[in-house]
Formats: C-alpha cells, sequence, structure tokens
C-alpha cells in the first residue's frame, strides 16, 4: 500500500482541535519525541478548518519549593524580590511550597530563579 501524501493531509484536515491534540499526544508518546511549537507565520491562514494557534507563555511564577540548608539566605533573597518585611519572607520560606512571585516574565522569573538558586532554595518556574 503506497502513502498518499494528499489523502492525509485531508484527513488531517478535517480532525478537530481536541483530535489533533490527542493525535499529537499519541506520536510523541509512540516515539519518544515533543513535539516543538510551530511559529504562528508558518500556520495557513486559511478558513477551510480549526487552526489551533499555539502562544508562547508571557506570564510566569516563581514557587519556592524548598528553603534549603542556609535559610537566613534564602529569606534574605525573598525579602529582596518581593519587598516583603522579615516576619512575612520568613513565614513564606517556612511554608513552602510557596508562590514567590507571580505573573511575571520570563526573564524576571528567571533571575529571580537564578538568586534564589543560589542562596540554597530549591526553586520551580511556572
Amino acid at each position: 500500500m503506497a502513502f498518499n501524501q494528499e489523502e492525509f493531509i485531508s484527513q488531517l484536515s478535517g480532525l478537530t482541535v481536541m483530535e489533533l491534540v490527542g493525535l499529537t499526544k499519541a506520536l510523541e508518546d509512540k516515539w519518544g519525541v515533543k513535539a516543538a511549537p510551530v511559529a504562528a507565520a508558518a500556520a495557513p491562514a486559511t478558513n477551510a478548518g480549526p487552526a489551533a494557534v499555539v502562544e508562547e507563555k508571557t506570564e510566569f511564577t516563581v514557587v519556592l519549593k524548598g528553603g534549603g540548608a542556609n535559610k537566613i539566605g534564602v529569606i534574605k533573597v525573598v525579602r529582596e524580590v518581593t519587598g516583603l518585611g522579615l516576619k512575612d519572607a520568613k513565614d513564606l520560606v517556612d511554608g513552602a511550597p510557596k508562590d514567590v512571585k507571580a505573573g511575571i516574565n520570563k526573564t524576571e522569573a528567571t533571575e529571580i530563579e537564578k538568586k534564589l538558586k543560589d542562596a540554597g532554595a530549591e526553586v520551580e518556574v511556572k
């Protein structure tokens, strides 16, 4: 059986966004790969069917997972990046996991993550 590319593309065009997401997931699982987002300029601008536009994430949240061995250093960094007082910063570190800062851009999130890791904290950026 020969592969008919035109027929395959035609069948894909008839899928809903949710069906395409499921197909993508199945292919990722089958081959052990991760599909990279496609640039919006590369997407066809037709009204033939639903088009899924993958937007790059613009807002990030820095989550303190744990204070680490140098809790005092971590509290200092939390105070610096959040503007909290000593007691509030200590409570945030003691109550980990907690959001340190939310709704920030990628650059700021990366800077905060680096400062906290350098101080010995366990950090995650979402």
